[in-house]
């Protein structure tokens, strides 16, 4: 598992920290960072963001996005749990779960999934959501 941290400066939890995948970079592995993330390229793996996820344009992650907030205008094929907001951009796609206080979903944007909003926290672990939702 690769864990990674964008404090290139030692300082740990730096306010204006940025961290970017760029175009044609793969990362397997869970990306954790005290900051903001850029996915440009893809994530096969969680994103741990404590301020913000940016998944760009062509960027992909498949795995479950845990943030403040998240701002999706690629793909992303997992949970995402954001503090405060989702906004799904046009032309992209959210294929999972959705919890957070506010969602915006702009025309040509696509989720598919369950969307939980208001003071919704995140489920501990993938077992806490088979537990509230047992298959009937």
């Amino acid at each position: 598992m690769a864990v990674f941290s964008s404090d290139s400066d030692g300082q740990s939890g730096r306010e204006g920290s940025l961290s970017i995948v760029a175009p044609g970079m793969r990362v397997v592995g869970e990306l954790t960072t005290d900051g903001v993330v850029k996915v440009e390229g893809v994530v096969e793996g969680s994103v741990n963001a404590e301020r913000e996820v940016l998944v760009a344009k062509g960027g992909t992650v498949q795995g479950d996005i845990r943030t403040r907030q998240a701002i999706i205008g690629g793909k992303v094929i997992g949970a995402i749990y954001a503090e405060e907001r989702v906004e799904v951009q046009p032309d992209s796609e959210v294929h999972g779960d959705i919890a957070t206080k506010r969602l915006t979903v702009h025309e040509g944007g696509e989720v598919n999934g369950q969307v939980r909003m208001g003071d919704a926290q995140p489920p501990k672990s993938k077992g806490a959501v088979a537990q509230q939702h047992p298959e009937r």
